[in-house]
């Protein structure tokens, strides 16, 4: 098996996993999301942990979590946060649809965030693949009478958080360990508040299920393993495939989102659904065609520059 072959296998492995990722958060819609989130973040941190501890890798989240890259970590934590609680919220809310929407607008969304914050041009194809994301979501937003806030605040979250993580010099797997790191302890002192006090709790959310229930404390504890378990697939795929494919990956699980909330959630498709969801589907072929063609080009040139330091090594 290529190296290649390897990176596939890792990308649909991490993206089915998340497009599945519903589908847990719905089983927990009994417990309050603010409880699940931080149950994820703290279970997260003690699966990485042990695997940063197995590695020897100590010093490079002591040294991650302790230099000027913290001011990075931090905002980073917050960014990734505030998007994992809100698709939970999302999902046990019955709006596992919008979330998905969300996801399948982040790739053009963080196309814009490119363009403001680190000055990358637009090009070709990518003009009216804006245009078209920016009217499905006018399309929503007067057709159900209200901006689709979830998806957005979805995809700019995962875009920023991007932006954020593009100019952190740290590995996926240790960077995401020092994020959890640094949340751990205010997921500790939520989940001791729900336990002894009822924080966030109501009437058809008890607060505070952990240990009192043996199948929710299992599941809960699982939280941990579905996050970190996607992202070291998701770390092995990224080192031997293109970055261009590995985004594609994302329209797999934005579509595995969309057919959950549909056909299994049965939550409801409205016709202005069915006329914003094109406009989507059109957008990120234009985007994906544009984004193939300039690896192309890339690709072309990286191979002209060889052969020309070659010819040149020769004639000398």
């Amino acid at each position: 098996m290529t190296e290649t072959q390897k990176g596939l296998i890792a990308l649909l492995i991490v993206q089915t996993s998340w497009g599945l990722l519903p589908l847990y958060y719905k089983a927990m819609d009994h417990v309050p999301a603010m409880e699940v989130l931080a149950h994820r973040t703290l279970w997260t941190f003690v699966l990485f942990g042990l695997w940063i501890l197995l590695q020897g890798r100590l010093g490079e989240l002591r040294a991650l979590l302790s230099g000027p890259r913290l001011k990075k970590v931090m905002p980073a934590a917050f960014l990734i946060s505030i998007n994992w609680g809100v698709f939970i919220y999302a999902v046990q809310a019955g709006q596992a649809l919008e979330a998905a929407f969300g996801y399948y607008i982040f790739p053009l969304v963080a196309t814009l965030i490119g363009l403001v914050i680190f000055k990358e041009p637009l090009r070709g194809l990518q003009y009216p693949a804006l245009v078209l994301a920016a009217l499905a979501v006018v399309v929503l937003g007067v057709g159900l009478g209200a901006p689709p806030w979830m998806a957005l605040v979805l995809a700019l979250t995962f875009s920023a958080y991007g932006a954020i993580k593009k100019s952190l010099d740290a590995g996926p797997v240790i960077s995401v360990t020092a994020e959890v790191a640094f949340l751990a302890p205010l997921a500790l002192v939520y989940l001791v508040g729900a336990a002894l006090w009822g924080w966030g709790g109501s009437e058809e959310q008890a607060a505070g299920v952990f240990g009192r229930d043996l199948t929710d404390s299992f599941l809960l504890l699982l939280a941990g393993v579905f996050t970190g378990g996607p992202l070291i697939f998701f770390a092995s795929a990224a080192r031997r495939l293109t970055y261009t494919v590995v985004g594609m990956g994302q329209y797999w699980n934005s579509t595995l989102q969309f057919l959950l909330a549909v056909l299994v959630f049965a939550e409801p498709f409205t016709h202005w659904h069915a006329v914003a969801m094109p406009l989507i589907w059109a957008a990120l072929v234009l985007y994906t065609l544009e984004a193939l063609r300039q690896e192309r080009a890339a690709r072309r040139t990286r191979r002209r520059s060889t052969s020309s330091s070659t010819v040149s090594t020769v004639s000398k």
